[in-house]
């Protein structure tokens, strides 16, 4: 293992905190990040985007209970500004919010609605190949009837971009299978200095979105930008699929559980232990309760009403009806 991939590895944490939903999240993943970690040499950043013409209203931690715990815990809120992004595309702020991330030291970034469930210690970054969650659908792109395939598709962007093309592909997946081309999920990604990954990431999406190649004329790319520019800018700083073991991230040690709802429905057993465990101490309980969602899953028990009207080993093969069955039943909240 090289030195950079090594256990004894100093690196950072980010996530966005942002008024509303976003900030209860960050303060959940905390919690449960410190319950895991509590001997964490690095620093846990909360990038905060400010209030300026992007934003119609100010996206600010509004909760100022929430940033003193925060604070108090030893989280430190960074403002970035944003200026291609905002309210239009909130995707964005893992995007524009890793310039205020300290330069030259590694980093990952995690979005916020991800609780930890053990220690990362046990994860072997290697911070010169980064990589990107492999915990994602066929999202992207859509395939026409008479338009071009995924590979003329994502051909027309790493030529865009003056990247190889070919070592991107997975060959054990089949031609014009949206498997065989690189594609993530940007729930979490890392790599050996925020702003490099941050400028090409910038630069890329901006590229895409302004002046994309003709494949792409019919594509929608909101919300899916981030994860088309994301696989370009791993390929071509050297990452890819599998640059740390399956089953850590996304596994055993972090779970994108995206809304409360679908992790009671969906989650095994040890991540409703953590959440509810991580969430008793009154100093997190008493500003997670002001989050009408998190009050009712869990404090109010909602999310095991939730659990009880599915079985984890036959859950319906589409998330869509998952969550249809649930609004159903009159417990939808986000």
């Amino acid at each position: 293992m090289s030195d950079s991939a090594s256990e004894h590895q100093t690196y950072n944490i980010a996530v966005v905190a942002q008024s509303g939903r976003l900030q209860y999240e960050a303060l959940l993943f905390f919690a449960s990040f410190q319950h895991f970690n509590p001997d964490f040499k690095g620093k846990v950043y909360f990038l905060e985007p400010q209030f300026n013409d992007r934003w119609s209203r100010d996206p600010r931690i509004n909760d100022e209970g929430v940033r003193a715990q925060i604070e108090s815990m030893g989280g430190i809120i960074v403002p970035f500004e944003n200026h291609q992004f905002g309210e239009y595309y909130p995707y964005g702020n893992k995007i524009e919010g890793l310039k205020a991330l300290p330069k030259g030291e590694p980093f990952v970034f995690f979005d916020t609605d991800t609780l930890v469930t053990g220690s990362f210690e046990a994860i072997p970054f290697d911070f010169n190949r980064p990589s990107a969650s492999m915990k994602r659908e066929g999202t992207w792109p859509t395939i026409e009837l008479y338009g071009p395939g995924y590979g003329q598709i994502w051909k027309s962007l790493y030529d865009k971009f003056g990247l190889e093309y070919e070592s991107s592909l997975d060959l054990s997946q089949p031609d014009e299978y949206w498997e065989r081309y690189l594609y993530f999920n940007a729930g979490w990604f890392f790599y050996k200095c925020p702003h490099e990954f941050g400028e090409r990431f910038l630069h890329y999406a901006l590229q895409i979105r302004d002046h994309g190649p003709e494949e792409l004329v019919c594509q929608e790319l909101n919300p899916w930008l981030d994860q088309v520019a994301l696989p370009l800018v791993i390929h071509s700083f050297g990452g890819g699929r599998h640059t740390i073991p399956d089953g850590l991230l996304d596994g055993a040690i972090t779970c994108h559980y995206r809304v409360l709802p679908l992790m009671y429905a969906r989650e095994n057993d040890q991540v409703i232990e953590v959440i509810e465990t991580v969430t008793t101490p009154n100093k997190i309980k008493k500003h997670l309760k002001n989050y009408d969602a998190m009050k009712r899953m869990i404090f109010q028990k909602r999310g095991h009403k939730v659990r009880a009207m599915f079985d984890r080993n036959d859950l319906p093969v589409r998330e869509r009806a998952i969550r249809n069955q649930i609004k159903r039943a009159n417990f939808w909240m986000r």
